[in-house]
């Protein structure tokens, strides 16, 4: 997901410094039937982003885990949830 996130972002020429761009992925496990399963999956996105580019990151974050593999493989299954947090 991070590198679906990072390249919708180039592709609309918003630049990331990579030093500050960090991704945390949770996973929110839980014992069913003795077996252990992931429930939940949030991925926390934490970046610097320009002051008037920072509604067009906003509106990629709103779309881009549709276009992840990752995400896709696992809807259903799987909650994903991404939270963004612009520095």
């Amino acid at each position: 997901m991070a590198g679906t996130f990072a390249g919708a972002l180039e592709a609309r020429h918003i630049e990331i410094d990579p030093q500050r761009y960090e991704v945390e992925a949770i996973g929110e496990i839980v014992l069913d039937e003795k077996v252990l399963v992931i429930r939940r999956i949030t991925v926390r996105y934490r970046l610097a982003v320009a002051e008037d580019r920072r509604a067009e990151v906003e509106r990629v974050h709103g779309f881009h885990a549709r276009f992840c593999p990752v995400a896709r493989s696992i809807e259903g299954a799987i909650d994903v949830r991404t939270e963004l947090e612009m520095i």
